[in-house]
């Protein structure tokens, strides 16, 4: 009789994604010898080869590569199951994991965590601040239970709500000749160094798009990965750069910039929630979006009065 355990298949699933033993093993917090021999009673009850051992590493036998990704929804599935029991109770209680992105977290979770405190006082949140792909990754294998980030998200085992749209400004020193405009142009940034985020943020991408650039002299990051380091950057007359209008109460105060609307149509991007299309836990996601676009609103209030200052 074959007789799997889900400790077998959660190492497994560790060494599937790590590819590597000793990294696998840290993963699961087991020592790299205990994590082998589950592996090898997997293997063994089985009766087929799921690793290939060389002297460069490992890689996964092309029936362990099939057995990786069933063994990965095996344990979704499970954790769905004590997801419903452990939250049956009620609308956002227990735990939840959070994943956002740096460029949404410093400007709509201090509106929203006292919401959330003050309306669900039984949740217990968990936050995780990271760049897209890795909180993507995260969902997927069930580490994280909802991300707060900027749509679309291409994974087909991923649902997704979008909230609000999250327009684009331009934020220019107030000495610079175009901090008198009433409002911007794709033009007016051809013609100035634009500031971005470092690589893998999704914000340095959304506004590459908008301006129809790939990569070329005048954009620059020396390897920024806040937007408050671009503001200062922008404040000390070091370039321009595109602004979320999320940001502005925060990052637009007490500094020497002006922030301008583009001309219609204005650029934007679509700020949302995801999560795993089997997760039994809709109903808490919704409620959360709820109270996200109440969030929102405080925010963009706010960052309207700094516009005005």
């Amino acid at each position: 009789m074959v007789h799997v355990t889900l400790k077998q298949l959660r190492y497994f699933d560790a060494l599937a994604r790590e590819q590597h033993f000793g990294r696998a093993a840290d993963a699961c917090a087991v020592t790299q010898p205990a994590l082998s021999m589950q592996i090898q009673d997997l293997e063994a009850s089985l009766g087929i080869a799921l690793v290939e051992r060389t002297r460069s590493g490992i890689k996964l036998t092309p029936k362990g590569e099939e057995i990786a990704i069933r063994a990965q929804r095996l344990l979704n599935d499970v954790r769905n199951l004590i997801d419903y029991a452990q939250h049956a109770g009620g609308i956002l209680s227990g735990t939840l994991r959070l994943g956002v992105i740096p460029s949404v977290a410093p400007y709509l979770l201090p509106p929203l965590l006292p919401l959330l405190k003050d309306k669900y006082p039984n949740l217990e949140l968990y936050i995780r601040e990271t760049q897209t792909q890795p909180l993507t990754d995260e969902l997927v294998e069930g580490k994280l239970d909802v991300l707060l980030l900027a749509l679309p998200i291409k994974n087909p085992d991923v649902e997704t709500l979008s909230i609000f749209d999250d327009r684009f400004l331009l934020a220019v020193p107030k000495s610079n000749k175009l901090s008198g405009r009433v409002r911007a142009t794709k033009d007016m940034v051809e013609g100035d160094r634009l500031l971005l985020l470092e690589e893998g943020h999704c914000l340095r991408d959304q506004a590459l798009t908008y301006c129809s650039l790939k990569q070329v002299d005048a954009v620059n990051t020396f390897g920024a990965s806040s937007l408050s380091t671009i503001v200062e950057m922008v404040s000390a007359g070091l370039g321009i750069t595109l602004l979320p209008e999320i940001c502005v109460g925060v990052e637009g105060r007490s500094r020497e910039i002006k922030v301008i609307r583009f001309v219609d149509p204005e650029p934007s991007r679509a700020i949302g929630l995801a999560w795993r299309r089997s997760s039994p836990r809709r109903d808490d996601f919704l409620a959360l979006s709820k109270l996200i676009s109440v969030a929102c609103q405080a925010s963009l209030k706010r960052g309207a009065t700094a516009m005005q200052a």
